[in-house]
């Protein structure tokens, strides 16, 4: 009589297993039209995994990863109230290297030499015409395509590819305090 008992039992839980797993699986379809296809918008790579920096532009692209996630703040020159984009820029420049910028997008680019996109390198700048001026928003390059900006009221600190539609339409030039 046990060994009927457990029969009986694996029975059961064979058949409820059966019943779970056709209720699990993908039903057929039974009408010729396909799906409606799912439009995905692709995000661009912002893995620093290939960052590659030595000497001083090391510096600059530690500083400037440092601060990943600091709170906007217009007007902002340090870490504690907020920044914003020259005003980062500005701080990691005197932190890392010692160099002292002033806190304008428009001025820091004056008073840095333009090179071409080809001859970016980590520790470089980025510039963008965000608001019909020329150099009106900047970045730090970090490399692999990318750079870390402080972008606006209610955001943070973050890394954006130059590739990005919106900043590829508002690419401004590339500039540098290097030899």
């Amino acid at each position: 009589m046990g060994m009927v008992r457990k029969q009986t039992q694996l029975i059961t839980i064979a058949t409820i297993a059966l019943l779970l797993a056709a209720c699990s699986s993908t039903p057929t379809k039974t009408s010729g039209k396909k799906p409606p296809t799912k439009v995905t918008k692709t995000r661009p790579n912002l893995s620093l995994a290939n960052i590659q920096a030595s000497g001083d532009s090391r510096e600059i692209v530690m500083y400037a990863l440092g601060l990943l996630d600091v709170g906007y703040q217009f007007g902002g020159k340090n870490p504690e109230a907020g920044l914003d984009c020259s005003g980062m820029a500005a701080f990691i420049y005197k932190n890392a290297v010692g160099v002292s910028l002033p806190h304008n997008a428009a001025e820091i680019a004056a008073r840095t030499r333009q090179i071409s996109r080809e001859k970016l390198r980590a520790g470089d700048m980025v510039f963008f015409n965000t608001m019909n001026r020329p150099y009106s928003h900047m970045g730090i390059y970090i490399g692999d395509g990318k750079f870390i900006h402080a972008p606006r009221t209610n955001s943070t600190v973050r890394v954006e590819s130059l590739e990005n539609s919106y900043f590829a339409a508002r690419f401004d030039g590339a500039r540098t305090i290097f030899d």
